[in-house]
C-alpha cells in the first residue's frame, strides 16, 4: 500500500486542519472544508524533474536583482496586460466563461511568429481539431508543437526533453497526476498539478500558461489556493453573443493589474483592438434622444463609450428598471437622485439602460453620462452635438471629479468632441485642451442646461 496521509483544507482560503469542520475558522465559510490526500513518498517523474537546488538565507542588501528581459509574445494587448511582456519562469492562469475564446487566444499566442518554441498541451481536443482551428487562424510559428495528453508526469517529461520557451496547458481541469488517487478536475488534482507546474516553471525558467474553467458564480473552478499559487491571473470577459472581449489582469506579481486588453472575435481568431473608442461609438446622421457619450477609464486606458437609455410611461402598475452592463443598485440610486434633485417623475416611468458593444462598466465616472442619457430620453430631446460627460454623482446631487479626468478630456478631444461636462469641484487650473470646451457643473441640477443645445 502507498504511504499517504489525509488532511482537510478550505477551498476558499486554503486553511488546513487535521479533521473535517463544518465552518472554516479562517474565513468563516460554511461547507468549504474538503479532504486532501498528501503522498508521503513518491518517485514519480514530476518530482525527479522539478527538484529545486537548495537555497541559503541571504541579507536583503546582499541580494542581487537580475535585469531579466521580458519576452514579447507577439500580441500587443496581452503584453500590455502582463506589464510589458512575459517574465521567464512565470505561471499564468487564464480564466473565462465557456466559449469566450480562451483556447482561441492561447492557440493564437502559440502560433504567433515570435521566435519562441511553444508546446501546446491539450487535454480537451484532438490534434485534428487543433489543426483545423490553426488553419483558420493562420500558422506563423513553425516551432509550435501540439501534444495531446492528460497525465502530468508525461507532460513534464516532454517539457524536459523538448525544452520549450513557452508551455500552454488546456486545461488544468483535465490534467491528473499519479501522486493522488482521485479523478481529474477534483480539488486535490488541480492543487497538485498546479503546484508541480509551478516548480517546473521556476526550476527551468519556462513560462507556462494554464487555462482554467469557471463556475456558475463566475469564479475560477477549483480551490482558491490555485490563484495564490500562480504568478499572474488573467480573466477573459465579454458576452458570447457580442464580438468584443476584454482581457483583465486580476493578479500580477511582476506588474500592475490596472491594464486591460480589448479584442474583437472574428472568423480567423481574435483581433487586437488598439482604439476601443472607435468601435464603441455610433455615428448617426442626426442626433438621437436617449443617447449620450461618456469618457471612461479602465486601468490606465481611457476610451469613450455610448450610453443608450429609454424612458417611457409605465404600462403596468410597477415601473420596470433594467440596466445592461451597469450595476443595478447604482442605476436605481441615480434614478432616485434625478427624481429628488432634478424633479423628474421617475416613479411613473419604465427606464432601460444599455452600453454599446455589450461592455460591462464599473467606473463611477460614468454616472454623469448615464444621467444625461436618461434626461435626454425623458424629455425626448437629443443632446448637443459633439458632447460627452465624465463625473461621479453623489446622493445629495453633487457632481464629484472622476478619476483621471485629464486623460478623459484628452481622449475626447482626440476623437473630435467639442464639449465635455465635468465636475466643478476639480482643480480648474489643470492643463487645458484648446481643442475642446470644458464645462464645469457642481450639482446635478445644472446638467440639463449644460447638455442641451440653446434654442
Amino acid at each position: 500500500m502507498s504511504k499517504i496521509k489525509k488532511v482537510f483544507f478550505c477551498t476558499e482560503c486554503g486553511y488546513e486542519t487535521p479533521k473535517w469542520l463544518g465552518k472554516c475558522p479562517s474565513c468563516s465559510t460554511w461547507n468549504s472544508i474538503v479532504e486532501h490526500v498528501v503522498p508521503k513518498e513518491s518517485k514519480s517523474v514530476a518530482q525527479r524533474v522539478v527538484t529545486a537546488p537548495k537555497s541559503e538565507p541571504q541579507r536583503v542588501q546582499d541580494i542581487e536583482v537580475s535585469t531579466t528581459q521580458r519576452i514579447d509574445i507577439g500580441n500587443n494587448e496581452v503584453n500590455r496586460v502582463l506589464g510589458g511582456g512575459l517574465v521567464p519562469g512565470t505561471l499564468v492562469l487564464l480564466g473565462g466563461e465557456p466559449g469566450i475564446g480562451k483556447s482561441t487566444l492561447s492557440l493564437q499566442l502559440a502560433l504567433t511568429n515570435n521566435n519562441l518554441k511553444t508546446l501546446y498541451v491539450s487535454g480537451e481536443e484532438s490534434a485534428e481539431q487543433i489543426k483545423s482551428r490553426a488553419n483558420r487562424i493562420g500558422i506563423k510559428n513553425e516551432e509550435c508543437i501540439i501534444y495531446t495528453e492528460t497525465l502530468l508526469e508525461n507532460i513534464v517529461a516532454q517539457i524536459e526533453e523538448i525544452r520549450p520557451d513557452v508551455v500552454i496547458i488546456d486545461s488544468i481541469q483535465t490534467m491528473s497526476t499519479e501522486l493522488v488517487d482521485s479523478f481529474p478536475g477534483s480539488i486535490t488534482q488541480i492543487r497538485e498539478c498546479a503546484a508541480t507546474l509551478l516548480k517546473v516553471a521556476k526550476s527551468n525558467g519556462i513560462s507556462i500558461f494554464i487555462i482554467g474553467h469557471i463556475t456558475k458564480e463566475g469564479t475560477i473552478a477549483g480551490p482558491k489556493i490555485l490563484e495564490h499559487i500562480v504568478d499572474v491571473v488573467l480573466q477573459f470577459e465579454g458576452d458570447v453573443n457580442n464580438n468584443y472581449r476584454i482581457l483583465r489582469g486580476l493578479k500580477n506579481r511582476f506588474g500592475a493589474t490596472f491594464e486591460i486588453g480589448v479584442f474583437e472575435m472574428r472568423e480567423n481568431g481574435l483581433k487586437e483592438v488598439e482604439n476601443p473608442s472607435e468601435i464603441l461609438l455610433s455615428h448617426y446622421d442626426t442626433p438621437l434622444a436617449g443617447c449620450a457619450v461618456g469618457s471612461t477609464v479602465d486601468g490606465l486606458r481611457p476610451y469613450l463609450i455610448e450610453v443608450q437609455s429609454l424612458v417611457s410611461g409605465a404600462a403596468y402598475g410597477t415601473p420596470q428598471r433594467s440596466a445592461t452592463g451597469f450595476d443595478q443598485r447604482r442605476f436605481n440610486m441615480l434614478l432616485a437622485v434625478l427624481e429628488k434633485r432634478v424633479g423628474l417623475k421617475m416613479f411613473q416611468k419604465d427606464v432601460f439602460l444599455n452600453f454599446a458593444g455589450g461592455f460591462k462598466i464599473a467606473d463611477t465616472g460614468m454616472d454623469l453620462a448615464v444621467a444625461a442619457a436618461i434626461i435626454s430620453s425623458y424629455f425626448d430631446r437629443p443632446l448637443m452635438e459633439g458632447l460627452c460627460c465624465a463625473g461621479e454623482i453623489g446622493l445629495s446631487g453633487e457632481v464629484r471629479p472622476a478619476p483621471r479626468t485629464e486623460q478623459r478630456i484628452s481622449e475626447a478631444a482626440r476623437l473630435g468632441f467639442k464639449r465635455i461636462v465635468v465636475s466643478g469641484f476639480m482643480d480648474k487650473k489643470i492643463k487645458r485642451n484648446n481643442d475642446i470646451e470644458v464645462v464645469y457643473i457642481s450639482n446635478i441640477e445644472q446638467l440639463p442646461r449644460a447638455i442641451f443645445a440653446r434654442e
